[in-house]
């Protein structure tokens, strides 16, 4: 039996529940066994449980394991695994889901975790900061120039702006003016969103942007793609769409160990800091999701599990 909290159907917070799973998962080809010690709180996470999914992504088969990243310790390796064993401390992306007990990670997306690094700091990055080292590495700007992160106080944001930052970049970020202390102490120049957001940017930025780098899209990229001249610095990881019609680009996810050792890498060294601020049980894995739905926090949340 292996405890997890999931959704039985596609809906609001009405269709989630913690619940035993008849059976652990078995690991095949290519996969890793993980014991889940500690799992990331991602807004893609309701975002799925309400319907959303990426093309060409199955259909769900219900009930559906909450969550992406996860760090644990391998249990058992499948078939063609190699350089990972038993008892290997690892983090990665699952693909049985993270708010679990035990789940399946593909060993192509998972990498041993530093000593240095706790098992809650290493859940916060498959999925965010790996998001954030991608897209930053996509806009490939030289130090000097200036990067306006929108939603620049969550996951994604923390992330990329500290990044960013580490190359030599300014970064200017809109968050909550509740998020303003926050951001400030990452380095941020804050602006807040809303109307006449663009006039508050270039207040900060008389000469525009460099690029920018949307975590929420919506009428909130819309405002601010005319401050940056070369839409192919334009990119999102909040709204796809929004961003392709402004002649912008999606985030290009690389999904690769590499990537997860340089993130960690960066963790370790201290220019990546998780900022965890919020830890959770599995039991109350609700709480700790209606935490990033209702977008109040800043940082990242955890759910930790087992030992």
């Amino acid at each position: 039996m292996t405890q997890a909290y999931v959704f039985t159907r596609n809906g609001g917070p009405e269709t989630e529940a913690l619940v035993e799973l008849p059976e652990r998962p078995a690991p095949g080809p290519g996969q890793l066994l993980v014991a889940v010690r500690a799992a990331g709180v991602n807004p893609v996470d309701h975002k799925i449980r309400t319907g959303f999914s990426r093309p060409g992504a199955p259909a769900p088969h219900f009930p559906v394991v909450f969550g992406g990243e996860v760090s644990g310790v391998v249990e058992a390796v499948g078939p063609d695994v190699t350089g990972f064993a038993p008892g290997d401390a690892v983090f990665g992306s699952a693909a049985t889901g993270g708010y679990t007990e035990d789940t399946l990670v593909p060993a192509g997306n998972a990498a041993h975790k530093p000593d240095a690094l706790s098992f809650t700091d290493a859940a916060t990055l498959p999925i965010a900061a790996a998001t954030a080292y991608d897209g930053v590495n996509q806009l490939d700007l030289p130090p000097g120039a200036t990067l306006l992160i929108t939603g620049a106080g969550g996951g994604v944001g923390v992330a990329a702006a500290q990044i960013a930052i580490g190359r030599g970049l300014r970064v200017v970020g809109t968050a909550s003016a509740g998020k303003k202390d926050f951001v400030e102490s990452l380095g941020v120049v804050h602006v807040t969103p809303g109307p006449d957001v663009a006039a508050r940017v270039r207040a900060v930025a008389p000469d525009g942007v460099d690029a920018v780098f949307d975590l929420v899209g919506g009428a909130d990229l819309e405002a601010v793609a005319d401050l940056v001249k070369d839409r192919t610095k334009l990119i999102s990881a909040g709204d796809h769409a929004t961003a392709e019609r402004l002649g912008g680009q999606s985030v290009r996810r690389l999904r690769k160990a590499e990537v997860l050792d340089e993130v960690a890498k960066l963790a370790v060294s201290g220019v990546l800091r998780p900022y965890v601020t919020g830890t959770y049980p599995l039991e109350r894995a609700g709480e700790a999701l209606r935490a990033v739905e209702e977008g109040h926090i800043q940082g990242k949340i955890v759910i930790e599990i087992g030992a």
